[in-house]
């Protein structure tokens, strides 16, 4: 099987689009909402012939050789192998069981014979990844998350990230409401001789803003948001429209899978797309990223596995979240990963 993914602002152009490029024969293996519900995300499969070559060759028999049809039992083996042990490591990670099909489903067709290779694939399908910029970046960027997610160590990480590759980096607080919240951050970046900037609310915020340009990368810390709590939601909003601004959702690994998804949604109806994953190197269950990513449609971006600010942000992508899911992904070498992303 091959898999191919499609992009598209409504379902029904999606489902046109599929149609067009494999034929009516295309399986449906995934969909998930994309941009709060603004795009859709939907991954395809089609058997080789289907694809663009011929189902038979003229002169050639079309009937399987005798001795040959054991192959297709084989192969129907390996697959219900390969989707035993990924379901027993999904579930150890308490990934919900909408997201656990479409993983399944993906990694089962793509007709690979190492589990954790066929997971790499998988993921790479369901899921974007975009990590955070080390560069010149325009936009300022935004921590945001509930209390406690870690966004004021994740704004020092990159923060001294930027730093240390040379670039003049702003930062500012609007963390002004929480006892310590200000002084905390303040601690570090007097460490990087950084001049921190503070802001109570979004006009503050913007006029902050203003005086930092011709920055390479300003990094913005903000209050603790209850997702559930109607006037924090709307705070975070307004902090999010002050300006052009990159907003990431801070997330602890570990936190519940269905509160996970459940946060996301709504942080990604005012804006938020791309996820931030902290905590990973304490987590033992890391369903709830999955979820938050699936149901939020958010892209991932970094992740943190220790205290320490020197040690700093890790980009993910579908190898590394693989690994952290299923450590044996990292010991299957590279032959096997570049098979896996040929045969896609």
């Amino acid at each position: 099987m091959r898999l191919k993914s499609f992009y598209a602002r409504t379902m029904t152009e999606a489902m046109q689009m599929i149609r067009d490029t494999l034929g009516e024969d295309a399986i449906i293996v995934a969909t998930r909402e994309e941009k709060g519900g603004k795009a859709v995300h939907v991954t395809a499969a089609i058997d080789p012939p289907s694809y663009g070559a011929p189902a038979f060759e003229i002169g050639k028999s079309s009937t399987p050789a005798e001795g040959d049809d054991w192959l297709q039992y084989d192969e129907e083996e390996e697959q219900s192998l390969i989707a035993e042990e990924l379901t027993e490591v999904l579930l150890r990670h308490s990934v919900p069981e909408d997201v656990m099909d479409q993983i399944l489903s993906c990694a089962t067709v793509v007709g690979l014979e190492q589990p954790s290779i066929a997971l790499i694939a998988a993921i790479e399908h369901l899921y974007n990844f975009q990590p955070l910029p080390q560069k010149a970046h325009k936009k300022p960027i935004m921590m945001v998350g509930p209390p406690g997610s870690g966004k004021t160590l994740a704004v020092a990480k990159a923060a001294a990230r930027g730093v240390m590759g040379g670039l003049r980096v702003g930062v500012i607080s609007a963390d002004t409401v929480r006892a310590g919240g200000v002084e905390q951050l303040a601690a570090f970046t007097k460490l990087l001789r950084i001049d921190l900037k503070k802001a109570a609310n979004a006009q503050e915020l913007a006029e902050m803003l203003r005086g930092l340009q011709g920055y390479d990368q300003v990094f913005i810390d903000t209050p603790g948001v209850n997702p559930f709590d109607q006037n924090d939601v709307k705070n975070a909003a307004r902090f999010i429209g002050a300006a052009e601004i990159d907003p990431y959702f801070v997330l602890p690994a570990g936190t519940d899978a269905d509160e996970s998804g459940e946060m996301a949604r709504v942080f990604a109806a005012i804006g938020v797309h791309s996820l931030i994953a902290t905590r990973v190197d304490i987590a033992r269950r890391l369903g709830g990223i999955l979820s938050a990513a699936h149901h939020g449609g958010m892209t991932f971006a970094d992740a943190s596995n220790t205290p320490k600010v020197a040690d700093g942000l890790f980009g993910l992508d579908p190898r590394s979240l693989s690994a952290l899911l299923m450590p044996g992904a990292y010991t299957q070498g590279k032959k096997e990963y570049k098979k896996a992303g040929s045969r896609q």
